[in-house]
Parts: structure tokens; sequence; C-alpha cells
């Protein structure tokens, strides 16, 4: 039930004319929604992935999720791109890029990645079809490989974030040190045409090293260096979106093993709701779960931390962790639904956040929360996401070419 709702919001909610997420829906009517037309990257690759459990389950025909794939791929085509890397934001109407800021109007190579993550089990969806759907494939394949992954290294051994056609490399923003974009890394090195060198990743993500620091949380510990320095973990998406598609399980390279870190993350997270140090109301063993989301003043990245946790619930975060804390993530889950029931129940499932402490339940929805939801329950039910992923012949390539060992998961 909590798979189907959530993936109404990439299917029923869509954008129509792009078929792409709408990077937020609101249901409160409290702030006028001037933004129905606002599609977003990253989260319309989630979504895809989200499409994909939705025809395993039933939820549509393969013929559905075929026209759906479809119109999502003619967009894209036809979508503003920099050196093949996609915005963060476009005008689903259009294909113009939307700015996210005002220098952040060019490519984001973390949001293409994100999207790319799905395209690629959609392509191997495809791959197995028949005539019309091979095509797809192939239109995919043709995207993928206009992505420069080189270029996003500004001739420097690091992955950057940005770049815009007007403002070039203001943004800069080098991407060092745990976080969610680990898989930008990944695919720069499986890419087939722009493929980066492994001292990219050695000297960028990696940190020549640094990115190895033991720390621990009742006992609980920790491998990396956390971006921001945050000895308790960051946020939970950081252990989720490299991850839909990305087995964590058994991936381990010189400086660690990603799925023990991803387990212990949410682990630490849990048991931070649960001491609750800063006695909010409601935190407990069937109600936790701090990663980014809407805030009771804004938006914030919730973190097991005294600075960033703020009293806000984020279901996405113990539901989206259900491979890593079954038992924990199905209490939650209950929780959320049975006591809290419809002050942060809905059309497309779990709202956003909320704060018992605030008394605060918008009625209000994030694609880049919503997505993970429904992917990262099936692969802890059926490894689904995690096989198409994996199945991928330069993926295999490019963790091998980085030094991982990896597995692919067997149902």
């Amino acid at each position: 039930m909590v798979q189907k709702q959530t993936f109404n919001y990439f299917y029923e909610g869509a954008e129509p004319h792009s078929g792409m997420a709408r990077e937020r829906i609101n249901m409160d009517g409290i702030y006028p929604q001037n933004d129905k037309n606002v599609v977003t990257t990253g989260g319309s690759g989630f979504g895809i992935m989200t499409l994909l459990v939705g025809e395993k389950r039933g939820f549509i025909s393969k013929r559905q999720l075929y026209l759906r794939l479809r119109r999502i791929v003619y967009f894209l085509e036809k979508a503003n791109t920099y050196h093949g890397a996609f915005s963060h934001w476009y005008n689903g109407k259009t294909g113009q890029t939307k700015p996210f800021g005002t220098k952040d109007n060019g490519g984001d190579l973390v949001e293409t990645s994100f999207l790319f993550q799905g395209l690629l089990c959609a392509r191997q969806y495809l791959s197995a079809g028949g005539k019309r759907e091979k095509a797809l494939a192939n239109r995919i394949n043709k995207l993928w490989e206009n992505v420069d992954y080189q270029w996003y290294t500004h001739q420097k051994n690091v992955i950057y974030w940005h770049w815009s056609l007007k403002y070039q490399w203001q943004m800069d923003f080098p991407i060092h040190g745990f976080n969610e974009c680990l898989i930008a890394y990944i695919l720069g090195a499986c890419s087939p045409t722009h493929s980066i060198d492994k001292v990219v990743y050695d000297e960028g993500w990696a940190m020549n090293g640094k990115i190895k620091r033991n720390s621990n949380y009742d006992g609980i510990p920790l491998q990396f260096f956390h971006q921001g320095d945050l000895p308790n973990g960051g946020p939970l998406f950081w252990s989720q979106y490299s991850f839909l598609g990305l087995n964590p399980f058994g991936l381990r390279d010189q400086y660690g093993d990603y799925g023990q870190e991803c387990v212990n993350m949410a682990k630490i997270n849990y048991q931070w709701c649960v001491d609750n140090p800063k006695h909010f109301v409601g935190y407990g063993k069937n109600s936790w779960g701090l990663t980014a989301s809407y805030s009771v003043d804004g938006y914030a990245g919730h973190a097991p931390n005294l600075k960033s946790d703020l009293g806000v619930i984020s279901p996405t975060a113990a539901l989206s962790s259900f491979p890593y804390t079954p038992k924990e993530s199905l209490s939650a889950l209950k929780c959320f639904y049975y006591k809290l029931g419809n002050k942060i129940w809905g059309k497309y499932g779990f709202y956003d956040s909320y704060s018992e402490t605030a008394n605060w339940y918008p009625q209000k929805y994030l694609a880049i929360d919503q997505g993970p939801i429904a992917v990262m329950i099936e692969n802890y039910r059926t490894r689904y996401l995690w096989q198409l992923f994996m199945s991928c012949p330069e993926v295999k390539k490019g963790l091998m070419k980085l030094g991982f060992s990896y597995k692919i998961p067997e149902d």
C-alpha cells in the first residue's frame, strides 16, 4: 500500500507534458503553488525507478510503463543540456532550464547522475523487451553517452558539481568526502565515452585517503569522514540517494565498506532518536528518522547532532532505510500509519515531514524524498533495482576501474 500510494506521486502526479516528476506537490493550499510546471532531474531519476517498481507490482501495465518512459526520454532529448549534463530544474512544458539559484542555471552533474541511475535501470529493463523497447533503450544510451564527466573535473582531480554557460565555474563546488554524491564518481568512471580516471576518485572523493576516519555513536562505528565533519553521520539521504540502484552490500574499496556504513548510519539515526537528547515530543523506538526535508522554518538537513536535530521527523528517512534496518523501519511505518494516521498520510503516501513538538503537520510532498521510499522497500523485498543497475556492463567495468569489490544481488 505504501509503495502504491507513493508510486502515484510519479505516475498520476507527474507533470503531464514531460512525464517528469514535479519538484513538489502541495496539498494543503496554505501557500500558493506557482511552480506546477517545475520538474526535477534527480527526483525524476528516482521516479523512473519507482515506475519500474509500479510495473513489477502490477500498478501499471508494461505498455503504460513503456509509454511513460518514452515521454520522459523524448522530453530529455529536447531539454537544455550543458556538456551533456542536465540542470537541477526544468520547465516541464518547454524543456528550458529553470535556475535553481542565480548562478546555478546550467549543468548539475549530481542531479544528472541521479537521473541516469534511474535511466540505466530503465535501459536494462527495456533491453529485454521487443523491437520498440530496444529502440527506446538505444535512445537512453545516446543521452548517457553525451554526458561529459571529464568536462566536470575542470581539468583537476576532482568532480565539480556545477557548470554554467553564463557563470562558468563560479559555483565552485568540488565534491569531497562522504555525502550523497558517490554515484557521480561511480558513473563518471562508468562512462563509455567520457570516463574519469581513478586518480579523480582517489584525490577528489577520497581526499587522498583522508575520507577514512573512525568515529562512533553509542558503540556504533562509522568509517568515513562525512562532509561537514559530522561524527554521528549526515542526514540519511546520504545513505540512500546513491544506493537506489548501486547495491551497497558487498561494495568495498581500499577506503571502507559502503554497505556497513549505510547500515550503521541508519542504526545511529535510530538510536539518536531513541536517546532523544533534546527531549522532543514523539521521538522513540517507533518514531524516528532524520534527513533533509521541509522543516518548521523552511528546509533543513536534519541529522543526529545537537545543531541539526530540530525536532522534525521525515518518514522517508526510516522508510528508505528498510534494507538497512528492516525491524526498526517496519516499526516506524506502523507508527506513522496507525498512530499519526491522516495527520501525515495523504494522496501520495506519507507527507514529507512533521513535528509533534511544534504540532506541525504540513501536507506537502517533495519528489526527492518520495522517490527513495518505494525503491528501497522494493530493494528490501526483491533487490529489483539493485539487480537492474548492477547488471549494466559499464557499471561493472567502472567499479573494477576504481578498485571496488561488489556483488550482483540475487532474488
